[in-house]
C-alpha cells in the first residue's frame, strides 16, 4: 500500500516538475513574456513575483521527486 502511494506521489511530482521547468525562461522568454514583462526595460526587467514563485515550486517538486526516488529505491530493493 505504501509503495502505491509513493509511486503516485512520484508520478505527480515528476509531471509537476516537467511543467514547471518548461514554464521557465529559456533565453529571455518564459513566463514573464506571457504577461508582457519581457518588453519592459530598466528596473522593471528583473525577476517578477510569478517567476520567483515558479522557482520555489520547481525546487519543491524536485525535492519531493528526489525523496520519493530514494524511498522507492530503498523499499523496492
Amino acid at each position: 500500500m505504501l509503495t502505491i502511494v509513493l509511486v503516485v506521489i512520484h508520478i505527480i511530482s515528476a509531471t509537476a516538475m516537467l511543467v514547471f521547468v518548461l514554464l521557465h525562461a529559456g533565453r529571455g522568454g518564459g513566463l514573464s513574456d506571457l504577461f508582457g514583462g519581457g518588453s519592459m526595460g530598466g528596473a522593471m526587467a528583473g525577476s517578477t513575483v510569478v517567476e520567483k514563485n515558479l522557482d520555489r515550486l520547481t525546487v519543491i517538486a524536485a525535492i519531493v521527486f528526489t525523496f520519493t526516488s530514494i524511498v522507492l529505491g530503498i523499499t523496492l530493493k
